[in-house]
């Protein structure tokens, strides 16, 4: 037994708090070991009360019996059982007890009651139940394979390799050599592609293997055929669709001067670094096991967004991690060191990094061009921000100020917001309308204060972070 130092813990991906043991209801929090086991670890803290303005110690009573009760449904709801330390700490006096799961290699881990084995993961503060695509990535991690480790049906001596050797030799100056392929895990003793293999191949059959890119006319997605001013789909090879990608981009990205006394300075809207590297690591990063889903890059007038299918390989959000120093957590191995002795990336995981300093390097850089990461249990995005919208537009980006309102108070730009909304409109339609960058601005002062006050309504029914989720004004509102 020992002091316990709590000031500083907070509610996230590894750490989660219960006032009480719950035996009835012990799902309430078998629910978060499994998630642990099957994601990075963490601890569960019983004794500490959460309160709206933050954590109580109120400890637990009788400790040795709270300890004794846990490791007996730990034993019986599990399976298979994960490492578990259990320990008792004091903080000013009180008892705590304090549940440490380890980070699990026999994935998945599930939550057993009954007939039914559950397993969980987490994101963020949230344990929830894996889905299809999570639940194959953690059987699979349990017998160490990866999808792009996996064994296809399709034979090498049926598909060509020219377009990755030709980059193979451009890039390292040397030959791709017959022996390469299984070295690299492109093939097996019996030239059968596994399934990095085929992505590498120039006739790639897989669906999956997409970029989907648009070029939309204005600052939010309308109709393809009425409001994109471009839009291309490339499949095939990894190595070409990372190639055709970057130059749509580049195509579909102006860049401007601007006069000095005695020359003109270029003036790129993104950093091309920036944006390929984004590239890069979304075709590295993504879930290949969701055949109905592609990456997409969507341009619009004040910012680029490349989303790839996939959350955070560990579950955590993005918000929780220093970007200079993330994890390298990759979940398609053999792509990502194919990708390395090619030069396209490091093995260190440098990348969001390098994304950032790109960025403010360009000429006419400011904080509210920081590039924003966003990750859930879908997939990953980023947004980077046009730095020659506000000189083009006479508008100030990045500010939570509205773009043709920005003077008004708060009060008149909901009063704003409520017109707006007369018809439905989802998150992003609004804070666009708002010039709003912010999530965390929105929902404080627009959003949950309409909300609250009956003026604004969900379109559907209870499902506040739903991506379909649209909002209008009740007619009984105002």
């Amino acid at each position: 037994m020992h002091d316990l130092a709590i000031d500083n813990l907070a509610e996230a991906t590894q750490i989660d708090f219960k006032e009480k043991l719950e035996t009835r209801k012990a799902k309430s929090w078998l629910k978060t070991v499994s998630a642990f086991a099957n994601g990075i670890g963490g601890t569960i803290v019983f004794g500490v009360k959460t309160t709206e303005t933050g954590h109580q110690i109120v400890g637990v009573n009788n400790a040795q019996e709270v300890v004794a009760k846990l490791s007996k449904l730990l034993q019986a709801r599990i399976k298979p059982n994960p490492q578990v330390e259990i320990n008792v700490s004091f903080h000013e006096d009180k008892p705590l007890v304090l549940v440490k799961v380890n980070s699990g290699q026999a994935t998945p881990y599930y939550y057993v009651h009954e007939s039914t084995h559950t397993a969980f993961v987490r994101l963020g503060e949230e344990s929830i139940a894996a889905t299809e695509q999570q639940l194959t990535e953690l059987i699979l991690r349990g017998r160490k394979e990866t999808f792009d480790s996996l064994i296809s049906n399709y034979k090498k001596n049926d598909y060509s390799f020219t377009l990755f050797e030709a980059t193979f030799r451009e890039r390292t100056g040397t030959r791709v050599e017959e022996t390469d392929y299984m070295s690299f895990g492109l093939v097996t003793e019996k030239q059968l592609l596994t399934n990095a293999g085929v992505l590498f191949t120039d006739q790639c059959p897989f669906k999956q293997s997409r970029v989907f890119c648009t070029r939309w006319n204005g600052l939010e997605k309308g109709s393809t055929f009425d409001d994109a001013l471009d839009d291309k789909e490339f499949e095939g090879s990894l190595v070409f669709i990372l190639n055709a990608a970057k130059e749509f981009i580049k195509t579909n990205t102006r860049s401007g001067w601007e006069k000095t006394p005695d020359n003109r300075i270029p003036k790129s809207g993104y950093a091309e670094r920036a944006y390929f590297e984004v590239i890069v690591n979304a075709i590295i990063h993504r879930n290949y096991f969701e055949l109905g889903s592609e990456i997409h890059i969507d341009i619009y007038d004040n910012r680029l967004t490349i989303w790839s299918p996939g959350g955070m390989i560990n579950g955590r959000v993005f918000k929780e991690q220093p970007v200079f120093s993330m994890e390298s957590q990759r979940r398609n191995p053999i792509i990502a060191d194919l990708f390395h002795r090619m030069s396209y990336m490091e093995r260190r995981g440098s990348g969001f990094g390098k994304v950032i300093n790109a960025t403010q390097a360009l000429h006419g850089y400011k904080n509210d061009f920081m590039p924003i990461f966003e990750a859930d249990e879908n997939g990953f995005r980023v947004t980077l921000w046009n730095v020659n919208y506000n000189t083009d537009h006479g508008t100030d980006h990045g500010t939570d100020h509205g773009t043709d309102h920005g003077a008004l108070s708060v009060e008149e730009r909901r009063l704003l917001l409520i017109d707006f909304c007369k018809k439905p409109r989802s998150r992003a339609e609004m804070m666009n309308f708002l010039g709003l960058k912010h999530n965390h601005t929105f929902r404080k002062n627009y959003l949950y204060p309409l909300l609250d006050q009956g003026i604004l309504v969900m379109t559907l029914p209870d499902t506040p972070k739903s991506k379909f989720q649209k909002y209008i004004v009740k007619e009984s509102g105002i």
